[in-house]
């Protein structure tokens, strides 16, 4: 009787992480800031959008939204924590040109919109490249390098916990 209520919860070992824009998926490396491309706040990946629709790219809780829109921290159900900062010296637009979605608290599902970017408009005053990185300790990670991405489709991450 007693092993009917109590059911057997596995830990998640290994997270897929899915891309949270179109365009294409580079070496966090080759992003032209130090603090990313030299994995100060973690290792990841960086995309070169080639639309401004940005989606959740994991199951979680939006856990930071920064009030110009540029940047979103989620932590995924598995307890992993993402960062996605749109475009490079983006702050300094203040919100122009980002249109949000979503508020901090907020849970999203893989593929809910979080945040509408005006691309043009951020290509004429600051960098698109878009950091995506993990923000807490993990084991490792398998990253998907120099491709094509769909947004909610292509996994550009495995998450080793």
């Amino acid at each position: 009787m007693f092993k009917k209520l109590f059911k057997k919860t596995e830990k998640v070992t290994e997270e897929d992480v899915f891309s949270p824009v179109n365009g294409k998926v580079v070496d966090l490396s080759v992003t032209p800031d130090p603090t990313f491309a030299d994995k100060l706040l973690g290792d990841g990946v960086a995309i070169e959008p080639t639309d401004g629709e940005f989606v959740a790219p994991v199951n979680g809780k939006v856990v930071n939204l920064f009030p110009t829109k540029h940047a979103i921290g989620i932590e995924s159900d598995a307890g992993v924590e993402y960062l996605i900062h749109i475009g490079l010296d983006t702050v300094t637009l203040d919100g122009k040109g980002f249109t949000s979605h979503i508020k901090q608290g907020d849970r999203v599902k893989i593929g809910d919109p979080l945040v509408t970017v005006d691309l043009e408009y951020v290509a004429n005053k600051a960098n698109t490249i878009t950091p995506f990185v993990i923000t807490s300790e993990i084991n490792k990670i398998d990253q998907l390098i120099d491709q094509e991405v769909k947004r909610a489709e292509t996994k550009v991450l495995t998450v080793h916990l």
